[in-house]
């Protein structure tokens, strides 16, 4: 992204409708900020250039999916282990959703997505015998609070 680039009210006002729903159409949207269809598309075209809007992506519902368990596990790898090799290691699990470096013991966060437990015991199973992971430490979620921005 541009550092240089500057979003005023009405480029934030459209990125705010864009987060709460990305099939707003244009129109919908213009509506809302007072600009016309062709205007915000020109801003958003822009803000796709510059890297603001990295992308436009559907909401699933887990669950409807059947990845009903969410767990957070912490990774802990030998030695310096970098973060490119941590990517590496984590990218070949699908059931990973996201994965973080973090401050603290844990070389990594990630958060899993699972059928059911036994799935989680062979994701966990998977994940300890790459080469360079030490151990995992597990927190499986029982509610989640604070739902995810849509």
């Amino acid at each position: 992204m541009d550092d240089s680039l500057r979003l005023d009210g009405l480029d934030r006002r459209i990125v705010a409708r864009l987060e709460r729903n990305a099939r707003s159409s244009f129109a919908t949207i213009g509506a809302e900020v007072g600009l016309s269809a062709p205007a915000v598309k020109r801003r958003v075209d822009r803000l796709v250039e510059s890297g603001v809007i990295t992308g436009f992506h559907a909401a699933l519902d887990p669950r409807a999916l059947g990845h009903g368990v969410e767990v957070f596990v912490e990774l802990y790898c030998s030695g310096r282990t970098s973060a490119v090799e941590i990517a590496r290691i984590v990218s070949r699990h699908t059931e990973v959703q996201e994965a973080y470096t973090v401050t603290g013991d844990a070389n990594a966060l990630l958060r899993v997505r699972t059928t059911d437990t036994a799935h989680l015991e062979r994701t966990l199973e998977n994940l300890r015998s790459e080469p360079a992971v030490l151990q995992t430490k597990s927190s499986v979620v029982l509610s989640r609070l604070i739902p995810p921005a849509e």
